[in-house]
């Protein structure tokens, strides 16, 4: 992985090719009056979704849509 050098004020002028260069795997850093202060680097991608990985573990009460008892009801309502 490469990395490049810029000052605040190309970085400003040129934030979206510099982004873009971040996402081809190269690492920029900024530095204000020579000395680096912040470094812009690619996030890493997210792990595929792997669909029904807790299925089987999940288990819904049988009453999961019956209507709540009026007490408790009640103190949901604030009351």
């Amino acid at each position: 992985m490469s990395s490049t050098t810029v000052n605040i004020h190309e970085a400003k002028t040129h934030l979206s090719r510099l982004i873009e260069r971040t996402g081809e795997g190269e690492t920029i850093i900024i530095a204000k009056a020579g000395k680096p202060k912040v470094m812009l680097t690619p996030v890493p991608s997210p792990a595929p979704r792997r669909p029904g990985r807790f299925s089987g573990k999940i288990v819904m009460a049988d009453d999961f849509d019956e209507p709540l008892p009026g007490e408790v009801l009640k103190a949901w309502e604030g009351q």
